[in-house]
């Protein structure tokens, strides 16, 4: 087997594929062809970021060694630069200076500093690749991950109508005996409007459902069951596996993994309240385990008035708002492409990361950039995921998650 000397994600995973040719000792038989499921797309995806992130952490190993060796010879050459220039003691010519002490010559030097230099220079572009690379792999795997979301959509559908999904159990396998999907697909009559329904009808287990509001098509959620009711997960924040640097569209819609790191979507969660409100649950955790959890009544707006967050006055203080009427605040979503912020000066979401419900850009935000690590400079940690009121402006917290429930007034009315 032949591989071409391309970039070196492609050589190690052609290395590999090689390697298990020659250990079966004969070519593969040829298979009838066939579609990749989401599962392997989602494999291959997850390994080529994988992939991605190891040869960019080699390369910066591999540079910081080399720059140390630099700094090494450079020390050397001053110091040794005029013991090479001066002239051995013409009355000891017999004690000559052992080959090991001897210093190298300036010219060799020299000639050694270029080429660490130019390895150097070779290094950085290929550092340069490696992280233009992988920011194509992270794009294509949202792109993936949102394809797959549509796709699950549209077999929940199917599931309304008795056909049943045979790859459901592959995708949820820690859930598939009391919260998968298809658990409540035997209502043939009706979906639960919410995961407040599935409360009030019995349910006691937290876990993936399809759900279907008044006026929307089916979609899965994650439902949080408490005592005190149904909670709809909108979203969560973990790890830092999904980019949430994204635009107007992707918040719209939602992207992520139900399972892992995933924002609902803004038409979804509209469609859950009903345009009357509920309450808002934001959960909280920093790096030294601490956990701090808020609750507050809200009124999402639809796309007309950019998903506006309407706050009560208490509330809308601590999210940034400059002036607050007797009635509260409404607060509009942003994106990078969509400036809908509170500050006419600047674009909170470009100046930031993520889209949120900003208010003068300094309050909070929970879908910023996510930080495995609390940064030292003070404007990075500015981008990260904050509550200013409860561990300040610049700590990039750990992990966050928001919850929603209809008011009961929404519920009597979609009757």
């Amino acid at each position: 087997m032949r591989c071409a000397p391309s970039a070196g994600a492609a050589l190690v995973l052609c290395a590999a594929t090689a390697g298990l040719l020659s250990a079966q000792g004969r070519p593969a038989p040829p298979e009838p062809p066939r579609f990749a499921s989401w599962d392997e797309v989602n494999v291959l995806a997850h390994g080529l970021l994988q992939l991605g992130h190891g040869l960019r952490e080699h390369v910066e190993r591999t540079r910081g060694q080399l720059g140390e060796l630099e700094r090494r010879l450079n020390a050397c050459g001053a110091a040794c630069g005029p013991a090479a220039g001066t002239a051995a003691p013409p009355q000891a010519p017999e004690r000559p200076i052992p080959a090991a002490d001897e210093a190298p010559p300036n010219d060799a030097l020299g000639s050694l500093q270029m080429q660490l230099k130019a390895q150097n220079s070779r290094i950085e572009q290929l550092f340069q690749k490696v992280a233009q690379q992988q920011r194509n792999l992270e794009k294509q795997h949202v792109k993936i991950q949102s394809l797959q979301t549509q796709v699950d959509q549209l077999a929940s559908t199917h599931l309304d109508l008795g056909i049943a999904n045979p790859a459901r159990g592959k995708r949820f396998p820690k859930m598939a005996q009391h919260k998968d999907p298809a658990h409540n697909s035997s209502r043939l009559h009706r979906l639960p409007r919410d995961c407040q329904e599935l409360f009030e009808e019995g349910e006691r287990q937290s876990g993936l459902f399809q759900i279907q509001p008044k006026g929307s098509p089916p979609f899965l959620v994650n439902c949080e069951m408490t005592a005190d009711g149904g909670w709809t997960v909108i979203q969560r924040r973990q790890d830092g596996s999904v980019n949430f640097d994204q635009p107007w569209e992707a918040y719209k819609a939602g992207f992520g993994d139900p399972q892992g790191e995933f924002w609902l979507g803004l038409e979804k969660v509209h469609s859950i309240t009903g345009g009357l409100g509920g309450r808002l649950a934001v959960q909280l955790q920093d790096w030294e385990g601490n956990a701090e959890s808020l609750q507050f009544p809200v009124k999402l707006g639809g796309e007309d008035t950019a998903y506006s967050l309407q706050l009560t006055a208490p509330v809308a203080s601590k999210l940034g708002a400059a002036a607050i009427s007797p009635s509260g605040l409404s607060l509009p979503f942003s994106t990078w492409d969509q400036d809908h912020d509170l500050r006419r000066d600047k674009n909170c979401a470009k100046a930031l990361s993520g889209g949120w419900w900003f208010g003068t850009c300094s309050h909070s935000n929970l879908n910023g950039h996510y930080f495995r690590s609390i940064p030292r400079q003070r404007q990075q940690r500015k981008k990260g995921i904050f509550w200013k009121t409860w561990r300040g402006r610049y700590y990039p917290l750990q992990a966050t998650t928001i919850l929603i429930k209809p008011a009961a007034t929404a519920a009597a009315a979609a009757t």
